[in-house]
């Protein structure tokens, strides 16, 4: 209590007293707190605690919205908890040329409210959205179920400001599309969990919005994957477009449809008349033993809407003898039918519940979890072991501090991960940034 006085006393002389608070005594079951949190409200004032902080041997741990607090980290508090809830805003937004720089605590969904007035978006679909903020989608490189039409936060970033743990602003790429000077920076920040500085304005390309959207759901009636993955090669094979071509675990599929059984989700986002040529490709390809349901326009945004907040959200966790985990789990296109089956089977090795959903297009899967602490480990134990047998890879996206202090979120360290350490070492020397959220503890 005392070391938080004199903290509080420290910040006090570099922030108005209004932009600090003290924590309570309880620390947050998450992890990823602070013993003071401070509100900064301009990239100066972001600098100038940044720079105490490296030069008094102190750590600093990020929070933007709070949605993804229970992704990384093995420290249950930093001294400063630095949160981004009062830096937002647009910095500036050229229509014409569709490109948005926005400060980094901003919502999503706030961002696309203001760009659906001239007809335009972000083309990134995260999880919580009236939650998630544009920096911590960022830093953590976060894509939803459309990633096959949208592509990544690599693919919509043409330029970030950041600021390092010595208060140097840098900016990286530039305001502009074309922009092919120099190395990709950018790409070092994006996905590198706040570990190497506060991301403080993001400059995003836009698209314009779809003039029509639709969503078909094909639900097959017996549980053959073959079937289904036939049905999926000669769908990929054909000319269609797309924005999401994703395989739901049954145990999901009751969960958003009333329907125990395997189903796809496939989206399309285009001039009305496109949109329904490529509904009736799917018609004429429909394997027999098959359901077909079809969203249009607001019923389609109506169902991602849901979607989108069926994982965990660190910003509403609550305290719970079930504990919530998600995985975010990488493999070949393909072996997204082999994850979501191996997730069906743990729900009865292990008595959690499963929610699932795959990419068949990117091989990108988000498995949910829910169950006693035991089974929880064991789950996600048993689908690491499974996956890497694919050659794939498994994330812990979400786990309370308890349990992200027994599993490796990150799993076994990379080839390159000296490259990653060197580069933290490089612009972090003192491990003020994060500490212990990213890969092999970094």
């Amino acid at each position: 209590m005392l070391i938080a006085t004199e903290l509080l006393t420290e910040l006090m002389s570099i922030l108005p007293e209004q932009q600090i608070r003290a924590s309570g005594s309880e620390n947050h079951p998450l992890g990823n707190d602070g013993r003071v949190t401070v509100y900064p409200k301009s990239e100066e004032e972001i600098a100038t605690v940044l720079k105490y902080a490296n030069d008094n041997g102190k750590t600093i741990s990020i929070v933007g919205g709070g949605t993804k607090r229970g992704f990384g980290g093995l420290i249950e508090s930093a001294d400063i908890l630095l949160s981004l809830a009062d830096y937002t805003g647009i910095v500036e937004h050229t229509v014409g040329d569709m490109t948005l720089t926005v400060k980094s605590g901003t919502p999503f969904k706030e961002l696309q409210e203001y760009l659906s007035k001239y007809h335009q978006k972000i083309s990134l679909d995260p999880a919580w959205p009236e939650y998630a903020t544009i920096g911590g989608i960022i830093a953590a490189n976060e894509s939803g179920p459309k990633r096959l039409g949208y592509g990544s936060a690599r693919d919509a970033v043409i330029g970030i400001r950041v600021v390092y743990p010595n208060g140097t602003v840098i900016r990286t790429g530039g305001r502009v599309v074309k922009n092919v000077a120099g190395y990709d920076m950018n790409k070092l920040f994006i996905g590198s969990m706040g570990t190497l500085g506060v991301i403080s304005e993001v400059t995003l390309k836009l698209r314009p919005l779809p003039k029509y959207e639709s969503l078909i759901l094909l639900s097959f009636l017996e549980e053959n994957l073959e079937e289904i993955r036939s049905f999926v090669i000669k769908f990929l094979d054909s000319m269609m477009e797309p924005t999401s071509l994703e395989l739901l675990s049954p145990s999901l599929s009751e969960r958003v449809m009333g329907q125990n059984l395997y189903t796809l989700a496939i989206s399309f986002e285009d001039v009305e008349s496109s949109v329904h040529y490529q509904e009736d490709f799917v018609k004429n390809i429909q394997p027999a033993k098959t359901k077909m349901t079809i969203f249009q326009q607001t019923e389609a945004q109506s169902f991602w809407e849901q979607f989108y907040r069926i994982g965990p959200n660190g910003t509403k966790y609550v305290v719970s003898e079930e504990i919530e985990a998600a995985l975010k789990i990488g493999v070949v296109n393909l072996d997204v039918l082999q994850v979501i089956k191996e997730s069906q089977i743990l729900q009865d090795s292990y008595n959690v519940a499963v929610a699932a959903h795959g990419g068949l297009g990117h091989g990108l899967c988000q498995v949910y979890l829910k169950g006693a602490n035991e089974d929880i480990v064991s789950a996600i134990n048993q689908l690491r072991d499974f996956v890497t047998r694919l050659g794939g890879y498994v994330i812990v996206k979400h786990l309370p501090l308890s349990l992200r202090q027994k599993v490796d979120v990150w799993g076994e360290k990379p080839s390159y991960f000296f490259l990653l350490e060197g580069i933290k070492s490089k612009i972090d020397p003192n491990r003020v940034l994060n500490h212990k959220r990213f890969v092999g503890g970094i």
